[in-house]
C-alpha cells in the first residue's frame, strides 16, 4: 500500500506539472485514451453522466472499456468504477461506441458495439450507476456472417437506441451496401430490446454533401426544437450533423454541416437532454502529438467543454458554451473601444496566459481580415491567430506558427483514407456575417486545447502545442484596413481536474 501511495503521488505530480495537459477540460484520469469517444451520456437523478472509451493494458486485444464519470454542476467530475469491460465469458472482445437511454420501465440502459460480436445491452439498478449487468441475450443484433440473413444488406456498428411509445428503435452506423460508396445508418425496431427486426436504411445519402470515403459513425439522433438532428462523424473528416424531418420511420435530411474541417481534431460527438430541456454535447478532441510522446506523458484523452445546441428563430443551429462555465472565471480584465489600425498587430500587455476565456466584440471598419492572437511569444516565434476573412466568409485558425516543435503536424483527415494525408496550415470554417453585424468571439484556451465560438452559430476546436514557456501573449490584429474592438473581456479559468 505504501508503494501504491508513493506511485500515486508521483503520477499526480507528473500530470499536474505537464505543460500541455488541460486543467479545466475533462481529461482521461490515466492512460492515453486512443480512442477516447464520449459515450452513454445521460442525465440521471440530478447528475450528468459521461461514459468514455479507454484502454486497460491488463486486458487482451486492446482492452477497450467504458470509463464513467459524473457531475452535478457540469464542472467538477467524480470518477466512478469502470462501467463496462470485456470478460472471458462475454461474446464481445471489447467495448466500442454506443449510447445511453432510459428504457420503457425507467431503467438506465447502455447500448454499445461489442467488438467481434455486435450490438450489446447493459442495465443498471443503482442510482449512482456504478453497477452494470450485461444482457444474457448479447449480442442482441449480431454481426452477420456470409451465410446469415442480412449479410451484405446492413452494417452492424455504433448503435444509437431510443424509445417511441412502446417501440425501441436503433440506428447502426455504416455505409451504403453493397456499393459501399456513401454514408448512411441502418434502422432496426424491437418491442423488448432482445428481438430486433431490420427496417431499412434510415436516410438517403446526398453525394453533394459527403464524399465516397465517408461513413456515418457514432450516430446520435434527437429532436431539436421543431426539427431533427443526426449528430455523427465520418472517420476521415470528423464531427458533423444533418438537420431535417423525421416521418414514417425515415429521416429526411434537409441540411448538412461540418463541426470539423481539415486540420481540426473534433471527433465522436455525444449528447444528452438534461432536466431543463438543454441538449448538451461533448466531443473527443484528438491528440496531434506523436503516439510515443503521448504514451510517455501518461495521458492524452481530452473532451471539449460542454456545448449547448439549440435552434434560432429561423430554424438554424446555435452552438454555445454551457453557462455554468462562468463559475470558473477569475481575475477579470476589461477594455473598451480599442482601435486596431491598418496592418497593425496590437499586443495586450494586461492580458496573457494559457488557461483563460476571452470575449471579444469586433466592429469592422474596412479591414480585409481581423482577429485575436493567442499563445504568442515575445518576438512572435510562436503564435496562433484566430481571424475572420471578410471576403471569403471564413473563420480561420492559423496553425503555421503555433509551435516550433517539428513533430507536431496538422493534417487534412482525422483518420486518413488510402492515398496519404496532406498537411494543412490552417483550419477554416464558414461564417457569413450580415452587413453591419459585429463579430463576437468567445475563446476558451486551456493549454493544448482551444475552442472558438463565433456569434453563437459556429464553433471550432483545435489542439495547440507551443514549445516555449513564454508563449502566453495575447494580441489583436487587422489586415488591409482597420477594425474597432467595442469590448474585450478576459478571465483566468480555475482548474476542475488538477490531477
Amino acid at each position: 500500500m505504501d508503494e501504491l501511495i508513493r506511485h500515486s503521488r508521483q503520477l499526480r505530480a507528473k500530470l499536474v506539472g505537464d505543460p500541455p495537459r488541460p486543467p479545466y477540460h475533462f481529461v482521461a484520469p490515466e492512460g492515453v485514451g486512443m480512442p477516447f469517444d464520449p459515450n452513454g451520456c445521460m442525465y440521471w437523478k440530478g447528475r450528468y453522466h459521461l461514459f468514455y472509451i479507454f484502454q486497460d493494458a491488463d486486458l487482451p486485444r486492446g482492452g477497450h472499456c467504458w470509463g464513467h464519470a459524473s457531475r452535478a454542476d457540469l464542472l467538477h467530475w467524480v470518477h466512478h468504477p469502470t462501467a463496462l469491460a470485456p470478460a472471458p465469458e462475454d461474446p464481445d472482445a471489447g467495448i466500442f461506441s454506443g449510447n445511453g437511454f432510459i428504457d420503457k420501465d425507467g431503467i438506465p440502459t447502455l447500448a454499445y458495439f461489442g467488438i467481434d460480436a455486435g450490438i450489446c445491452i447493459a442495465t443498471s439498478d443503482d442510482d449512482e450507476l456504478n453497477h452494470w449487468t450485461k444482457s444474457p441475450a448479447n449480442p442482441v443484433i449480431a454481426i452477420p456472417r456470409e451465410t446469415d440473413p442480412g449479410y451484405g444488406e446492413y452494417n452492424v456498428f455504433d448503435p444509437h437506441i431510443w424509445v417511441e411509445g412502446d417501440t425501441y428503435y436503433a440506428i447502426l452506423g455504416g455505409k451504403v451496401l453493397p456499393e459501399n460508396e456513401h454514408d448512411t445508418v441502418f434502422l432496426f425496431r424491437s418491442d423488448d430490446l432482445v428481438n430486433w427486426q431490420y427496417v431499412h436504411p434510415f436516410y438517403e445519402p446526398n453525394p453533394a454533401w459527403t464524399g465516397p470515403e465517408e461513413d456515418c459513425a457514432c450516430p446520435d439522433f434527437f429532436r431539436l426544437g421543431d426539427r431533427y438532428m443526426l449528430l455523427c462523424i465520418s472517420h476521415p473528416r470528423g464531427a458533423r450533423y444533418y438537420l431535417g424531418r423525421y416521418e414514417n420511420e425515415t429521416f429526411h435530411p434537409e441540411e448538412h454541416h461540418r463541426m470539423n474541417w481539415p486540420g481540426g481534431t473534433c471527433f465522436a460527438p455525444e449528447s444528452l437532454l438534461d432536466d431543463s430541456g438543454r441538449r448538451i454535447f461533448w466531443t473527443w478532441v484528438m491528440d496531434r502529438r506523436e503516439r510515443e510522446t503521448a504514451q510517455a506523458s501518461g495521458w492524452s484523452g481530452v473532451m471539449t467543454l460542454p456545448r449547448v445546441l439549440s435552434l434560432d428563430e429561423r430554424g438554424a443551429v446555435r452552438i454555445q458554451p454551457a453557462e455554468e462555465l462562468a463559475a470558473l472565471r477569475m481575475n477579470h480584465r476589461v477594455a473598451e473601444n480599442i482601435h486596431v489600425g491598418v496592418d497593425e498587430v496590437l499586443a495586450l500587455n494586461d492580458v496573457s496566459g494559457d488557461r483563460m476565456e476571452l470575449d471579444v466584440e469586433f466592429h469592422n471598419e474596412d479591414a480585409d481580415e481581423f482577429g485575436v492572437i493567442v499563445q504568442r511569444s515575445p518576438e512572435s516565434e510562436e503564435q496562433t491567430a484566430i481571424t475572420y476573412d471578410v471576403a471569403a466568409g471564413l473563420l480561420r485558425i492559423d496553425l503555421s506558427h503555433s509551435t516550433l516543435d517539428k513533430s507536431i503536424t496538422y493534417q487534412q483527415f482525422c483518420i486518413p483514407p488510402e492515398g496519404g494525408n496532406p498537411q494543412v496550415h490552417a483550419q477554416e470554417a464558414p461564417l457569413m456575417l450580415q452587413p453591419g453585424e459585429p463579430l463576437r468571439l468567445r475563446i476558451f484556451l486551456d493549454r493544448s486545447i482551444i475552442e472558438v465560438f463565433a456569434n453563437g452559430r459556429q464553433c471550432m476546436t483545435q489542439r495547440l502545442y507551443p514549445s516555449r514557456a513564454d508563449s502566453t501573449g495575447v494580441g489583436l490584429l487587422s489586415r488591409g484596413g482597420s477594425v474597432n474592438v467595442a469590448k474585450l473581456e478576459a478571465w483566468d479559468m480555475a482548474p476542475t481536474n488538477p490531477a
